[in-house]
């Protein structure tokens, strides 16, 4: 399987209601947070492979989500039941990390 079949393997673990972050997904792949970035962006099944449950290890979304940008994202993640304080997610509570 080649890096980007990885990466779209683990996001698919990701459970609604739950994120993980680009970092987790780089130590577990073993490459730059950018490539799990890159790989996500060029999804082409967002419906299964759930890629605005990614976000940055600070608990922001990504300034770049590919599919409407960082307040689509958010709002995505909204609907699933995760809550922003100041912008951010608690990944203490709606982390989820393999």
């Amino acid at each position: 399987m080649n890096i980007f079949g990885s990466v779209y393997e683990l996001v698919a673990k990701v459970p609604k209601g739950k994120v993980t972050t680009y970092g987790a997904l780089s130590k577990i792949v073993g490459v730059d947070p950018r490539v799990i970035g890159y790989a996500l962006h060029s999804n082409k099944d967002p419906e299964n492979i759930p890629c605005h449950r990614v976000i940055k290890s600070d608990g922001k979304v990504a300034v770049g989500f590919a599919f409407g940008g960082p307040q689509v994202q958010q709002k995505m993640l909204e609907k699933e039941g995760i809550n922003f304080i100041k912008g951010k997610v608690d990944l203490k509570r709606f982390g989820f990390f393999l």
